[in-house]
């Protein structure tokens, strides 16, 4: 049964992509998020299409994001021992900001660092991979009536404007009709139109393309200029650190009426008290049902240190490193 809450619609989908990503080309390596984008623009769910091998070479720099400040360093990190300010680009920011963020990516082991008298000297331990292939932008709206759809308009042709993803699409509940409602509204031709059914939880087939969407690449040699660029690669490695999976850090699967129900090849939360999908800001410390796994639930097969909220983050963690682990091993 589909969740009510948009919010479990959009983890449905995110579980979708993963499992069935690309809806209309067939499979590609891909990497799934939620919530992530630009000041001007948050898009729901992100499918990062990858090349496997450039992916398990990303790998080797950890399963934390690679923020900002750290890729100007490990990008620019030259092969042999030099000076920081030689070495690296002008950030166009201080340069005592590089400096922490060099000693910040000397200690995560992304880099090597040492001081030569006074200076800062740093040499790569491994080329930074060009890992991202295609960006993939959905809008989840699984109730598509005309008043939402006249505010997606707007956000999906800005997706097409700005030509930052390479494909826009909007996810929505079939209807059954023979002509689904999302085809008949004043939407971007160039976004795709997913149709979902979940209401037998989430399948590799739980979905159909209702429109394709065309390439958002620029246009003649496709290439973007490198600012773009630069921040594709940062929402990537958003992509890449957070998962869609990260609901866990929102949420207080601590509370006694916290679960994890299966939806098809899904797991979503669920609170036992309110009996339904929550949303992050219902479920937390300031929700009037909330209450405390008692600590006696913490002895009886639980680690010691935790209890049936740690079993929940340990559990979900170990799914995104075996989805990070399936598409590393994608041939």
């Amino acid at each position: 049964m589909t969740p009510d809450a948009e919010f479990g619609y959009e983890l449905l989908v995110c579980r979708y992509a993963e499992l069935a990503w690309h809806p209309s080309d067939g499979p590609r390596p891909a990497v799934v998020s939620r919530q992530l984008g630009t000041e001007e623009r948050r898009w729901d769910t992100v499918v990062i299409e990858v090349d496997p091998a450039a992916f398990a070479a990303r790998r080797a720099f950890g399963e934390r994001t690679v923020d900002s400040d750290l890729l100007h360093v490990v990008r620019n990190a030259p092969a042999e021992w030099a000076w920081y300010r030689d070495a690296l680009p002008h950030p166009g920011y201080p340069w005592r900001y590089v400096r922490r963020a060099v000693h910040r990516a000397a200690g995560r082991d992304l880099i090597e660092e040492r001081r030569d008298g006074n200076r800062i000297e740093l040499r790569r331990l491994r080329p930074y991979p060009d890992w991202v292939e295609r960006i993939v932008a959905v809008e989840n709206k699984p109730d598509l009536d005309r008043s939402a759809a006249d505010r997606l308009a707007g956000q999906l042709a800005h997706d097409v404007g700005t030509g930052l993803a390479d494909e826009a699409w909007l996810a929505t509940e079939t209807t059954g009709e023979r002509v689904e409602p999302a085809l008949l509204r004043e939407l971007p031709v160039e976004a795709g139109i997913l149709a979902t059914d979940f209401s037998e939880g989430v399948r590799a087939d739980a979905a159909e393309v209702a429109w394709h969407p065309s390439d958002l690449a620029p246009a003649g040699d496709g290439e973007r200029d490198p600012e773009t660029e630069t921040l594709r690669l940062e929402i990537a490695e958003r992509a890449y650190g957070k998962g869609w999976r990260s609901f866990r850090e929102a949420m207080r699967p601590d509370c006694r009426h916290f679960e994890l129900r299966r939806e098809g090849r899904a797991l979503v939360p669920y609170c036992a008290a309110k009996e339904k999908v929550p949303t992050g800001r219902e479920c937390s410390g300031a929700c009037a049902e909330f209450s405390p796994e008692p600590p006696k639930w913490r002895t009886k097969g639980w680690p010691i240190e935790g209890g049936p909220g740690k079993g929940v983050a340990a559990l979900l963690e170990r799914r995104r490193e075996r989805e990070r682990d399936r598409v590393e091993r994608v041939e």
